[in-house]
């Protein structure tokens, strides 16, 4: 009698991920690359081009015969399978059961667990699969999160700030635009750096939630950058999105020239092409006079001027936003003249106090 592997729902899986455990993504490589659990494996039991014929032969022809041609697949690779497993088990410094899963906790994580077990190695299989997971994690989207907001008008220094902050005791942020690989605006992305897919996002958002207990008991929020729906192509999960709105949100107070200069801080070396590209994106709203002039200085090498005009556009932008957010509390802090390490102790004090209050 065969006897089938054991398997663990999503949040037990998980769990025995954070304990030290390998997860193994049995899927084909182009499944793994759009999106996967974070820090997972990628160990594909067929290839894009198999996993296609396969799923021809189920569709067209049989499951039987879709099945058959499985196994001529993964015949001969099963010795340097059963090898690699090993190895992977063997290479763990507390030795953990081998995580495996594909799309729906089906036939190729069963085999692959199979044979794993056949061959003395230890392994658990996500029930549901990959499908299951991300079912999970939605669910646990729609729990209350404790937030606290980072605002400030574009040139703020929010993601430095909530940088820093990130490196104060007891303080917990989530980077979002890091996460992004994209500083969320027209000019956030100008060297055209990859950015992870909305449902790889959002993996990884879970994970980070995860990371910090989000979803536990703590006296402080969690620090999240005020944020749009979207940051470049990447969606934010609209549950999280919607706390984002709901939640208290501390605005930095900053001079305009503290502003310009970490624009110029952060533009200065990008190519004046590319800058020029950003500014004719934002041209029918910035409007052909001001457009103008800021293609003029970014000619001319004037970035402070080009800076100066984009914070017109950009600050219309962020007030037209906070019109959804009529009913949300927002506390102003004077963060004129500091640096964003100043920043983040100025503000973690404030929380401090506002929590007291």
């Amino acid at each position: 009698m065969v006897i089938p592997p054991r398997t663990l729902g999503a949040s037990d899986f998980l769990d025995e991920a954070d304990k030290g455990g390998i997860v193994i993504d049995v899927r084909a490589p182009i499944e793994f690359c759009e999106d996967h659990i974070p820090g997972s494996v990628s160990w594909p039991l067929f290839s894009d081009s198999e996993r296609s014929e396969i799923g021809t032969l189920y569709k067209q022809k049989s499951k039987e015969l879709a099945i058959e041609k499985g196994f001529e697949i993964i015949g001969p690779k099963m010795a340097d399978m059963a090898r690699y497993g090993r190895k992977l088990f063997e290479t763990q410094t507390n030795k953990r059961p081998l995580l495996i899963h594909c799309w729906r906790g089906g036939m190729r994580s069963q085999s692959v667990a199979w044979l794993m077990r056949t061959a003395g190695v230890p392994a658990i299989v996500l029930e549901g699969g990959y499908k299951a997971y991300r079912r999970y994690a939605r669910t646990m989207f729609d729990k209350p999160l404790y937030l606290a907001v980072l605002g400030g008008l574009t040139g703020s220094a929010k993601t430095e700030v909530i940088r820093e902050l990130t490196n104060l005791d007891g303080e917990r942020t989530i980077d979002l635009e890091g996460m992004a690989n994209h500083f969320g605006s027209a000019f956030g992305n100008l060297e055209k750096n990859d950015q992870p897919s909305s449902k790889q996002f959002s993996n990884n958002l879970f994970n980070r939630l995860r990371e910090l207990d989000a979803w536990g008991d703590h006296k402080r929020p969690i620090w999240v950058e005020n944020e749009s729906r979207n940051i470049g192509k990447v969606n934010l999960p609209e549950p999280f999105y919607s706390q984002i709105v709901k939640s208290p949100c501390f605005e930095m107070s900053r001079t305009v020239k503290d502003r310009v200069d970490h624009l110029v801080q952060m533009y200065g070396d990008i190519e004046v092409n590319l800058l020029s590209n950003a500014f004719k994106c934002i041209a029918p709203k910035l409007g052909g006079a001001s457009s103008k002039k800021a293609l003029e200085a970014l000619d001319e090498g004037d970035l402070h001027s080009a800076a100066s005009i984009a914070l017109v556009y950009y600050d219309k932008t962020y007030s037209h936003g906070f019109k959804k957010r009529s009913d949300v509390i927002r506390e102003q802090i004077d963060c004129k003249g500091l640096t964003p390490l100043e920043c983040a102790q100025h503000l973690s004090e404030y929380l401090t106090n506002y929590i007291k209050s």
